[in-house]
């Protein structure tokens, strides 16, 4: 090229004649807007289908954790639905044939308790209506949310298999329900009991562990005097007249008991103490005028509790008196009345002497040291007289349903625990009062503690001896198998240890729960779900083996019809006769009508999903459970129960868990304090691909916050990554497979890159192995903004933009193109909608997506680890350039790196010899750079960090050329006027 020169010489352009980049990849994502034409060209070219037809891959399956269908999504399910779908969609990219099949829980007590709300606004009796009528419109509940939040989590970018997902009301999910507990039915884990379980008075049912979470409570708090009398029955030791005489000042004395629920003291069957525990005989001496306590009175307390109990009845140090110590020998031969004992108009109910014996639970840290029992409301008090063969004596059946005193019960009888509202009822009132007036108490008082509530109703429950049906789980499962144990507990703890669990925290978690937990509550005094479908033998008790009718035509039966109309058979007119009839005598029957507890339900799900579909797994086990923390005691846990109670081994392979979503402060997510996030509003705002890059960015293990800053720190993190895969889709824009060099005859820089490339692709297949996703995006990130943009793609943009057909622009570019097609895919599971944007502005071809691609396989051969070590210090040495070349910049004396001419003294032969073989004034991107193995001179700029290693700045000698902007002296030399010889040639 020439060009005419005058007086006058206008300034040539030569912009045009650079390989600038060109895309129309655009800088602001517009993602709200946008996404949903991806996800309907995903549905419309069937990329979930086409992905099932890829031949020959290992299946991997994550099981779907089915959230509830009775509302819009929160911010919990957003982070638990994204998690799983990175999971599936790394995993797919990774070679699997990865399957998703989303499910719902659609049964129990919320669903049912809306249906309810809406009968008492139109004022509407749900007694009165049939049954199976109720349960339609539960289902039709159910139904219109299930469809609501399949297009919720489709719009936050989840794949799966929506159309045809698993729904526990689905008519062979409930048969498959019912089969699964007949299994417990038929190897005889199943019994019926009357024991204390959670009860919740407002609904009206029994309650799972899994159903309560723990709020504060403010609850009454009372200091009860049960009478003590020698026994004289057993007297301490036959013929010792000394210890008799010892025992003598006992008689009379009061055990003191302390307790939170008054409402208990009418169904006290006895008093408990501690075999090594320190016990003193108290005497009072003195007294107030406001004071329960009488001079005179001789108490029996632990002797680590005596200042505080005494003091609770506003007795100080100087109103009592220690006697003497009183041992656990001398305890046991003691008596109780019950303080309400002969009272006028007790008609003898709490007349009978109260037990009193040692027990292991109790403690001398909090009350008395004495432990009032009432096993029908206690699970301690239940075990130990289960356990000593007197629960037909202790226990009692004294509060009903509603959570109310039965009619006839003296002083209490139609008094509330907790009215229908869950408040405070009348019930304890009246119990203190009459305490109080009949000399029962030594003190009174009020206590705010954690108690259990309904997680649903958020009323407090109550423990309450109900009969029940459990699944025992220390009994041998009559199955014929001895499966890593013949009880469900024995087989449960061992199967946890064949589990990979994520965190491994969660491993101990379940394993104490599995411990210690009790028998398998499985019913629930409700309407809405499957029922248990046995029959018990009239006139026959619980404890008889032919109480249970067992008979595998009937179960045969009873699932035929199920898997034709639904759990809804159960309940139709005649159904007894139905299932009965001609097998045995249905009059000698009853028809057991409770539902099972939900947690069975979704216990079950394993055998209608993974084990009866066609897209569920050979052995019916999935890959992977994922759910929040809670579920250990939820999901994971009945899971397992259920599992190994009906094929002996756990459900799943690993199980992950995320910790809960916090505010931006820490503060738990409430409605009632207004801090609650909705994904819909952040996708809206934001768009659903900054939502799932706050999900890979959060450690999901642990709690996690969120909120407005939070978000935007993220957005800003996006639009850094965004600007890197738009400069490479610029650079790449006319490459063909013919501008492709082999990685061979590439300059040492791009094959460093390609070393990191092989690096990296191990590391993050790994992490995506292990579910570490915040892993993936920080590697990722890193090496895309520290290694990319601040230093590969800084220093080729001079080769990109003004070589010709070099060796160095086609490297570049080949790398680039490598690049490209490791950064979209890895990230594609994180970035479902970015990544898929970048991957169709290059390959735009009808039918294309980034989400049918696999990970691309990374050449074992590029790992260079020599060269790597090489290039580590050369980047260490131009980190010691380019921060003295920013202080020249800062003070002004130059405005671009191109000005500089530095000299960078090395003190170390090798580096130096190593640096003489690069071109490193285009690694630090000066115009000119000298190496030099004198010794620095003073002053020199240098970094600690850096030692033997100095810069001396000088400007660059020369003129600019007016095409890549270096300083050189050969500028104005060359046929094309003002440029340098490289672009002479680029140009020519």
């Amino acid at each position: 090229m020439c060009a005419e020169t005058t007086d006058t010489t206008e300034k040539l352009d030569y912009k045009s004649t650079l390989n600038l980049p060109k895309t129309e990849f655009p800088m602001r994502a517009g993602l709200p807007k946008r996404e949903p034409a991806w996800l309907q060209r995903w549905e419309e070219i069937g990329v979930y289908d086409r992905l099932r037809e890829k031949e020959g891959r290992e299946s991997f399956v994550l099981h779907d954790g089915p959230p509830y269908a009775n509302g819009n999504l929160h911010i919990g399910h957003a982070l638990n639905k994204t998690i799983k779908d990175m999971i599936v969609r790394s995993h797919q990219m990774m070679g699997f044939d990865s399957r998703y099949v989303p499910g719902w829980d659609c049964h129990g007590l919320p669903i049912e308790w809306k249906i309810e709300e809406q009968y008492r606004q139109k004022g509407r009796n749900k007694d009165e209506v049939p049954i199976n009528e109720f349960r339609a419109e539960c289902r039709q509940f159910a139904d219109h949310w299930v469809g609501v939040q399949r297009e919720e989590f489709k719009r936050l970018g989840v794949t799966g298999n929506w159309d045809k997902p698993y729904l526990t009301m689905d008519f062979h999910a409930e048969r498959v329900i019912a089969e699964e507990f007949m299994k417990f039915l038929m190897n005889g884990t199943l019994y019926q009991g009357s024991k204390p379980v959670m009860w919740s008075p407002v609904e009206q049912t029994a309650l799972a562990e899994a159903e309560v979470e723990y709020h504060d409570k403010e609850s009454f708090t009372i200091w009860v005097k049960f009478k003590a009398m020698i026994n004289e029955t057993t007297p301490p030791v036959e013929g010792d007249v000394g210890q008799l005489q010892a025992l003598s000042d006992l008689d009379g004395a009061y055990v003191v008991i302390w307790t939170t629920t008054p409402w208990t003291m009418p169904s006290n069957k006895a008093v408990v103490y501690g075999s090594d525990i320190s016990y003193g005989l108290y005497e009072i001496t003195g007294r107030p005028e406001e004071c329960w306590a009488r001079i005179g009175d001789r108490y029996l307390l632990a002797d680590s509790m005596a200042a505080d109990v005494l003091g609770r009845a506003r007795l100080d140090e100087t109103m009592y008196r220690r006697l003497r110590d009183v041992t656990a020998e001398e305890l046991s031969h003691l008596r109780l009345r019950h303080p309400l004992a002969s009272a006028e108009g007790s008609n003898g109910e709490w007349d009978d002497i109260r037990d009193f014996r040692a027990a292991e639970f109790v403690t001398d840290t909090e009350g008395t040291g004495f432990v009032h029992c009432a096993p029908s409301h206690g699970m301690e008090e239940y075990e130990l007289y289960r356990d000593l063969g007197m629960l037909q004596q202790v226990i009692t059946y004294n509060v009903t349903d509603e959570g109310m005193f039965r009619e006839d019960l003296p002083f209490f009888g139609g008094t509330y625990i907790l009215n229908r509202k869950g408040k405070e009822g009348d019930a304890n009132t009246a119990v203190i009062n009459k305490l109080a007036e009949v000399g029962g108490l030594l003190a009174r008082g009020k206590i705010k503690h954690s108690y259990p509530h309904s997680w649903r109703s958020k009323a407090p429950v109550i423990y309450r001896n109900t009969p029940q049906w459990f699944a025992a789980i220390d009994k041998p499962v009559g199955d014929g198998q001895d499966m890593h144990g013949t009880t469900i507990r024995e087989r449960a703890l061992t199967e946890i240890d064949n589990v990979n669990w994520t965190p491994k925290s969660g491993r101990n978690r379940l394993h104490s729960m599995m411990q210690a937990r009790p028998d398998w509550v499985l019913s629930r005094q409700r309407a809405w779900g499957v029922p248990l479908t046995c029959f018990t033998k009239k006139g026959t008790p619980p404890t008889d083996d032919d109480f249970l009718l067992r008979n595998e035509e009937v179960n045969a039966r009873i699932v035929e019809a199920f898997e034709a109309e639904g759990a809804d058979a159960w309940y139709e007119e005649g159904a007894k006769e139905r299932f009965l009839g001609n097998v045995v005598n249905p009059n000698d029957y009853d028809q057991v009508m409770d539902i099972l507890d939900v947690w069975f339900d979704s216990g079950s799900t394993h055998a209608f999903t993974l084990r009866d579909r066609a897209d569920g797994t050979e052995d019916g086990i999935a890959d992977v459970y994922m759910e929040g923390t809670d579920q250990h005691r939820g999901w994971f846990h009945s899971s397992l129960l259920q599992s190994v109670g009906t094929t002996g081994r756990a459900p799943y392979r690993n199980v992950v868990t995320h910790g809960f979503t916090l505010d931006a402060k820490g503060m738990k997510m409430s409605k009632s304090i207004g801090n609650t996030i909705v994904p819909e509003k952040i996708v809206q705002q934001y768009g659903a691909d900054i939502l799932r890059l706050w999900v890979a960015q959060t450690d999901y293990t642990a709690d996690q916050r969120i909120g407005d800053e939070i978000l935007k720190g993220v957005a800003d993190s996006y639009r850094r990554l965004r600007n890197t895969m738009r400069y490479m889709l610029g650079s790449l824009n006319d490459f063909t497979e013919a501008d492709r060099m082999d990685p061979g005859q590439m300059p040492e820089l791009e094959r460093w890159v390609l070393h990191r490339l092989a690096e990296l692709d191990a590391d993050v297949r790994a992490r995506y192995a292990r579910f570490d996703f915040q892993g993936v995006w920080q590697a990722v990130f890193t090496f895309a903004t520290l290694d990319l943009s601040a230093f590969y793609f800084d220093i080729r943009k001079d080769a990109l933009y003004c070589d010709g057909d070099t060796v160095a622009r086609r490297s570049a570019r080949s790398v680039l193109d490598l690049l490209f097609h490791r950064l979209t895919t890895w990230l594609a599971p994180i970035l479902v909608f970015t990544m898929e944007e970048v991957w169709l502005e290059r390959f735009p071809k009808a039918g294309s997506s980034v989400h049918l691609q696999d990970f691309p396989e990374t050449p074992e051969a590029w790992l260079a680890p020599d060269l790597a070590e090489k290039w580590s210090d050369v980047r260490a040495v131009r980190r010691v350039v380019t921060a003295a070349l920013e202080v020249q910049r800062t003070e002004k004396v130059i405005g671009a790196s191109l000005e500089a001419a530095p000299v960078v003294y090395v003190a170390d032969d090798a580096l130096r010899a190593a640096l003489a073989g690069l071109p490193f004034e285009d690694l630090c991107i000066t115009s000119q750079i000298a190496v030099s193995g004198d010794a620095a001179p003073e002053g020199a700029f240098a970094l600690p960090e850096v030692p033997g290693v100095a810069v001396v700045f000088a400007k660059a000698q020369g003129e600019k050329c007016a095409r890549c902007w270096k300083i050189l002296p050969d500028v104005g030399a060359h046929s094309v006027p003002g440029v340098c010889a490289r672009c002479d040639t680029a140009i020519g």
